[in-house]
């Protein structure tokens, strides 16, 4: 059974689902503008072996909103998640800011993290590796009549992977909007800003890196220069996905996945 349940973490107030079943827990971080039910097509498809249990991070989906959003901020929030909710170490799984989120995490709470799985994330995030690192959404819509307007809306400003951030769209009664804050979204980008390569090879837990070869966010060098600087971390290439892979490849995705943790017991 599928429970999306609320925990005060930090002082702060926190969404989280359970995807439920008798399976190994698995932690699963989303990305940027994401939220923790993107996660089930997944715990569908790794039922009943595994047992996703993913967290809004601050500032998303039904967490509290507001505050601040250092690395700090996510880091520690997701090991409280882990010594509150799932038996460590864990297995981890992040995409994109979760996996940033994800591979610190490993490298500053090691008895806290047994493998990681990574889904486009890459260890560089700042303009010498990407002309725009941070989306600017000050101009995004405000609330719709209906969420097709508000696709609509999106579709008009050339937002990509629109259904990814309708994933994120709710009804309130001003109508349809996102549910989380923009500006909040903007503060999250900027703390996601910077090298991270100490941390991602300053731990050593086995790793996998899904890398979408159309990806704008993580370039082919860039994946192999991480798998290759990191040992017991391995690549798996996508060719023809995006940066969202799950979206894209959902099969695909999912086999590797598998095939990754089953080598964990």
């Amino acid at each position: 059974m599928i429970t999306q349940q609320t925990i005060t973490m930090r002082g702060r107030s926190f969404s989280w689902v359970d995807f439920g079943g008798p399976g190994r827990p698995v932690v699963a971080l989303h990305g940027t503008f994401g939220r923790a039910i993107q996660f089930g097509q997944l715990a569908q498809r790794l039922a009943p072996d595994y047992r996703i249990i993913a967290l809004d991070q601050r500032g998303h989906g039904l967490s509290e909103n507001g505050g601040t959003f250092t690395r700090a901020d996510f880091v520690d929030d997701a090991a409280e998640f882990i010594r509150r909710l799932s038996p460590a170490p864990a297995l981890v799984i992040g995409h994109s800011l979760g996996g940033v989120n994800a591979l610190q995490l490993a490298a500053w709470y090691p008895h806290l993290v047994h493998a990681l799985v990574l889904e486009d994330t890459p260890v560089v995030t700042d303009e010498s590796e990407l002309p725009h690192p941070v989306v600017d959404t000050s101009g995004w819509p405000p609330p719709a009549a209906t969420r097709q307007e508000l696709a609509e809306s999106f579709a008009a400003m050339g937002v990509p992977a629109i259904g990814y951030f309708l994933d994120s769209a709710v009804e309130g009664d001003g109508g349809w909007t996102m549910c989380f804050d923009y500006a909040d979204m903007m503060a999250t980008q900027h703390g996601n800003v910077g090298r991270w390569w100490d941390d991602w090879l300053g731990s050593t837990q086995p790793a996998t890196l899904l890398h979408g070869t159309l990806s704008p966010l993580l370039s082919t060098r860039l994946a192999a220069e991480m798998v290759a600087r990191r040992p017991g971390t391995e690549l798996v290439e996508f060719p023809g996905c995006g940066h969202w892979i799950h979206r894209d490849d959902p099969a695909g995705y999912t086999l590797a996945i598998r095939t990754f943790l089953d080598r964990q017991w």
